[in-house]
């Protein structure tokens, strides 16, 4: 009845039977207990359920280790620390060594706070004590190995997990070759879908959307949509992420056309644009100098349910700075502050620009000392913009001196300074 109970997950009538075996002196077994206890941390009752543990152990009930591992699981989706540690206290008090479970919650527990170290010496110990780690195990290293960038370490769990005849799954191919996109390591993550294909490892959206994405972050636009058309080929929509993915690289390309074809043809296919599309196509409105277009857009988001961020106000703040357009630009500066979004570097950067464009050099130079009040340190654009903005104002000498500036800190001093500093 308990386990009855439990699936069908009606944890009230599972904890009132469960009260009524012990009040009727019926013999509690480890089984039922663990059946309750899961019960309660399902219901995210896990201080409860781990003072039943503690009472029914002081009755001679001593809990196994899969049922430590039901508690300890709850604290590692908690990310609770402190809870997993006393119950690891409990298992030790009451000689429940750990099991493969154990291990692997804790593990996971070490990854998910970047706990790598710790995390590769459970599995050393694990290996000492001849616990074999299962494709779950691995996979869960491999992918925050990738990460982190260690893609070595990445390969050479790989490696180990193939040499044991355990199969690799499609997350953990998925992992790898995250992994290596992120590396610019285009090569090696098409040599990992070939050999899914070949091992006959179901390819998922995902890795087609990593695949696509790797490609455009490489400004390999052909490539990508070459990736796109085997994913239509293999039954797969396009969602938000591919066709945003694709736009975003056309833009970065200049190709404004082509990414609003691609936004026009996500909302042709009924797809609903999230504030990442918005703002991607108001970006590619603002580049083109359509600004009222790129307002209207702005002005609609709102009303469609996507709600401008940080980067959406810097797209449309910019786009008023770079037509010298102050005012409008610092209404909707009034309004990010009024929702909770700070001015970030790339929103001084513009304010100085635009103010550089409208003559107003005198407030340029305020808003660029304003910065360091805000904890915000300057980019060697913010002071390439200041500089060129002073020096068309026949400031040479203050000029010369954030150029002096920029060499003692250790920035890149390159053609667009010189070119600045000449006020060209």
């Amino acid at each position: 009845f308990l386990v009855a109970a439990k699936k069908r997950r009606k944890i009230d009538l599972c904890l009132d039977f469960f009260r009524r075996m012990v009040d009727s002196g019926v013999r509690i077994t480890v089984y039922s207990l663990t059946i309750v206890v899961e019960g309660l941390c399902r219901r995210g009752e896990v201080e409860k359920s781990r003072k039943l543990i503690k009472d029914f152990s002081r009755k001679g009930i001593k809990p196994e280790a899969y049922t430590y591992n039901t508690i300890i699981d709850a604290y590692v989706k908690q990310r609770d620390f402190s809870g997993v540690e006393e119950i690891l206290k409990a298992m030790r008090k009451n000689g429940v060594a750990y099991d493969k479970v154990t291990y692997t919650h804790l593990m996971d527990l070490s990854v998910k706070n970047g706990k790598m170290v710790d995390a590769e010496n459970l599995f050393d110990e694990m290996r000492e004590r001849g616990i074999e780690s299962d494709i779950y195990v691995y996979t869960s290293l491999i992918t925050w190995h990738c990460r982190k960038g260690n893609i070595k370490r990445a390969f050479l769990l790989f490696d180990e997990l193939t040499e044991k005849g355990l199969s690799p799954s499609s997350h953990t191919y998925g992992a790898l070759i995250d992994g290596v996109c992120k590396v610019g390591e285009m090569g090696a993550a098409e040599i990992l879908m070939n050999e899914m294909q070949s091992r006959g490892v179901n390819i998922t959206q995902v890795v087609f959307n990593t695949l696509i994405n790797g490609y455009c972050r490489k400004g390999m636009i052909d490539e990508a949509l070459v990736i796109y058309d085997v994913m239509e080929k293999k039954g797969f929509e396009a969602d938000v992420y591919t066709f945003n993915t694709i736009a975003s690289c056309l833009n970065r390309m200049k190709r404004y056309d082509e990414a609003k074809q691609w936004l026009f043809r996500m909302m042709e296919g009924g797809v609903r644009l999230n504030t990442v599309c918005y703002t991607s196509l108001i970006d590619v409105y603002c580049k083109e100098g359509n600004v009222e277009e790129a307002k209207r857009l702005f002005e609609e988001m709102s009303n469609k349910g996507a709600q401008p961020n940080a980067w959406t106000y810097n797209v449309m703040i910019h786009a008023y700075c770079e037509k010298g357009k102050v005012k409008e630009a610092l209404k909707l500066k009034a309004e990010m502050e009024a929702k909770g979004i700070d001015p970030d570097l790339y929103t001084y950067t513009s304010f100085i620009h635009g103010e550089c464009v409208a003559g107003n050099v005198d407030e340029a130079m305020r808003l660029f000392s304003e910065m360091d009040s805000k904890g915000l340190e300057q980019s060697s654009v913010t002071y390439t913009v200041i500089i060129s903005g002073l020096s068309k104002a026949g400031k040479s000498d203050e000029a010369f001196g954030l150029y002096n500036e920029m060499k003692r800190k250790g920035y890149t001093i390159d053609n667009r300074v010189y070119t600045a500093l000449v006020g060209s």
